[in-house]
Order: C-alpha cells, then structure tokens, then sequence
C-alpha cells in the first residue's frame, strides 16, 4: 500500500511539474511541491543512507536560509520547484526502461557486444554502455553486469579462474567509463540538464563540439589503458567470425529518433532542451512499446498505455533513493548559491584572473575531489556554475567552464567509491567500491587526467 502510495504521488508530481513547466502556470507547480512532500514523508522508511544524508543536508540549509534572510520562501519556494525537477527528470527518463528491457533488439545487442573478440570488446561495450546510458541510466549497470555474468563462465575461460577475474575486470571498467560518459555527452542526461539549468545562457549546440571531443579523449585513453594493462595470451587457433553489429546500429537509430524528437519538441514547442526532455522521454517511451505492440491492433498505442498503467509500480517504486539524492542535491544547490555573498566571493578570488585557462582544470579537479569525499557533482557544478562566469577570466570562456564541470562529474563517477554507480557495482562484483574506483582505476586515472588537462589548455589557447 505504502509504494502505490508513492508511486501515485510520484506520478502526480511529474504531472503538475509538467503542467507548470509547460504552460508557466505557478498553481500546478505549487500543486507538485505539496505532491512532492507527501511523497517524501511515504518514502522516509525506505531511503538508502545517502539519500537520508542529503535529505537531512537539504534540510539543514533550508533552516539555515529561514534563518539568514528576513523573505525567505521565494527562494525556498524556487528551490523545491528545482526538486520538483530533478523527480520529474529522473521518473520521465524511468519510462524508457520499460520498452527497452521488452525490446528483443536490445538483447540482441547485448549478446552482440559480449560475443566480440578480446580487442574489440571493450570499445563496443563501453560505447554500448554510453549509449544504453541514455535510455536506461544506471539500470544500463544492473543490465549489462548481468549479461557479463552469464557469460564470463569458467568454461569460457577454459578453466582458469584467473582469466575469468581478468575479463570481469576489463569488462566491468568497460561498462562503468561508457555509462559515466553520460552526464557528458547526452542532450538527455542529468548533467546536461543541470548546466542548462545553472547557465541559461547556453544552449546545447554550442557545448557539444568541445564535450564531444573530450568525451573522445576519455574514452581512447581507457581503451589505451584497457589495452597496455590487459593480459595477451598467444591466440592458439583462429577464432569464429564476431557477430554482426548491425543491431548496436539500428539500436542507435531508436536512439536517434528519440533525440530528433526531443528537439523537435523544443523547437515546436519553444521548450528549453531540458524541459523538451521531460516531455519528450515519456512520449518516446509510449511510441516505442507501442510499435513492440503493433500487432495487436491501433497501431498498439491502447495497449501500451494500459501496459505503462499496469507497470507503473515497476518502473517508479524503486526510484525513491535515486529521487531524493538527485532532488537534494539540486535543492542544496540553489539555496547554497543563494546563501553565497556572490560579489564577496568574486573579489576574494581575483588571483584566479592570472590563471587563465588553468581555472577549467581547476573548476573539473574541484568537481572530482568533492565527489570523492561524497559531495554530489549535482551539487559542486551548480555552485561553481554560478561563481566561475561571474570572474569574467580571460581564456575562460562559458562553454569551457561547462565541459570542464561535466568533465569533472564524468570522472567522479569513474572514480568516486561514493557514488550509486560505484555502489550498484560493488554489489554486482562482490569487490569494495574502493578496490573498484582506486586500485582497478588507478591506471587509467593516472592516465587521463594529465592528457584532459594538456586538451583543456590546448583548447582554451585556441578559444
């Protein structure tokens, strides 16, 4: 009784939100705060420590901000509309699991990425990973952990366990670098969502030349590492030919329609991209199953909504941690960015002005420490999204401080043994997060932060 309790007012927030966003209307926002509290309260028995943690964090500075400023509720009000938000957006994107775990080309495609030869498997299950990311978010973790655990058996690995150790590793690393490239390089994910958010001034188009190109940078160094540090046993016989790709290919064009129609609503709609996205994630999901359900008649559009109805409980009675963690940390961000004596702290920092370009390595290193003694990127990035603009450092420019912020959250999610990610697969492993984000990790960290910060500085001499 207390998840369809939940699920119901879940569901009810993400409505009003809609409804608020859509069509500027404050007494269906004010509506999904109220909806949002009481979902909050049916959930407190069931939240994980960290989502506790940052709750009772969310509530410490809303006390905090009653007691600093004489009118406060604007503010809190504006902040728990920004929860609002990140609820909405994490149950929106929720909905497209349901079509791509029914989907027998996404298990097609699995099979595919773990039936490829030793070389060519970890680019296709990390770029697999990134791009099932964008669907299915951390459930791409749960999903693919699975599909390596059937089939990295000890008689794959003729009997020898250390070679099935070996391959879980690399193929797990694989999994986790491509699922934290997300926040990077989707126009759908949270972490675009928040720097869209935090600098309303940019757009979209103008970040994904430079997040692109470093996602790329990323991800060859974790090939590179993947391939000096991984055993090479002498090929005894030639191996059967590798399975087609051309299911990972049509899975990417799902991929791409989905996004086409995101933009298509913010251009028809005259939506920003992030709210595009809250529109756009349940419409697609609805057409998706209703195409799998095209055989039974209306094109299979009734069908899939009584479907979506009957596994609603499925799709959002898990989602409370995951809620409030997103939703308190975008609530601490906005309050805290508020809290801060903006023009105090710009004067305070003037000796970062010399720095120049070194303030995106900086701003990105920032971001990857607070993460790895447990402050949500969702967090760091908002307050230094609101700060660093405000120095107006040559060599600094608005979509480097973007890409270096992401950049930074990307790698904490790589790194950080604090993150759900890090969690979900320590689980999955049975190793410790810390054995997972520093000592499987170490190589590749130590890699890849000393090439980013040679790019960061490349790019901004050139900018």
């Amino acid at each position: 009784m207390t998840q369809r309790t939940g699920v119901r007012l879940l569901a009810g927030t993400m409505l009003a939100t809609l409804l608020g966003l859509v069509l500027d209307q404050t007494w269906s926002s004010g509506i999904a705060g109220v909806l949002l509290a009481g979902y909050l309260l049916v959930q407190l028995g069931s939240l994980s420590r960290m989502a506790l943690g940052l709750l009772a964090f969310a509530a410490a500075t809303s006390v905090i901000t009653i007691w600093v400023f004489d009118e406060p509720w604007r503010l809190l009000g504006e902040a728990i509309g920004r929860f609002a938000f990140f609820a909405t957006f994490v149950a929106a994107l929720s909905l497209l699991r349901l079509p791509a775990y029914r989907s027998r080309l996404v298990r097609q495609c699995g099979k595919v990425m773990l039936g490829q030869f030793p070389a060519r498997r970890y680019p296709i299950l990390s770029l697999g990973a990134g791009l099932f990311g964008v669907i299915l978010n951390i459930g791409v973790l749960n999903l693919f952990a699975g599909m390596i655990e059937k089939s990295n058996t000890l008689a794959a690995a003729n009997g020898r366990e250390w070679v099935r150790e070996t391959r879980r590793r690399r193929m797990l690393m694989a999994v986790l670098r491509g699922f934290s490239l997300v926040p990077l390089i989707s126009p759908l994910g949270i972490g675009m969502a928040v720097i869209l958010a935090s600098m309303p001034s940019m757009r979209w188009l103008d970040l994904a030349p430079y997040v692109y190109a470093a996602a790329g940078v990323i991800f060859l160094v974790g090939w590179l590492v993947d391939h000096l540090t991984g055993p090479h046993a002498p090929q005894r016989k030639l191996p059967a030919a590798a399975p087609s790709l051309r299911p990972v290919g049509l899975f990417c064009l799902v991929l791409l329609g989905i996004v086409l129609l995101v933009f298509a609503l913010a251009y028809l709609l005259s939506l920003r991209l992030p709210v595009a996205v809250l529109v756009g994630a349940p419409l697609a999901s609805w057409l998706w199953l209703a195409w799998q359900r095209r055989r039974l008649g209306g094109l299979g559009l009734a069908s899939a909504a009584v479907t979506f109805h009957r596994q609603l409980p499925w799709l959002l009675g898990p989602l409370g941690s995951e809620v409030v963690i997103l939703g308190s940390a975008g609530y601490v961000g906005h309050v805290a960015t508020a809290l801060i004596d903006l023009p105090a702290l710009v004067g305070s920092l003037t000796w970062l002005v010399p720095l120049g370009g070194w303030n995106s390595v900086l701003a990105m290193l920032l971001v990857l420490v607070t993460a790895q003694i447990g402050l949500n990127p969702i967090v760091s990035v908002t307050l230094l999204a609101g700060v660093l603009p405000a120095l107006d450092i040559p060599g600094l420019t608005p979509p480097l401080i973007c890409v270096s912020l992401m950049v930074g959250w990307s790698l904490a999610l790589m790194s950080s043994p604090l993150t759900a990610s890090m969690l979900i697969l320590s689980r999955l492993s049975g190793k410790s997060p810390l054995t997972i984000g520093y000592y499987w990790n170490r190589a590749f960290m130590l890699g890849v932060i000393p090439i980013i910060t040679l790019w960061f500085l490349a790019v901004s001499a050139f900018l």
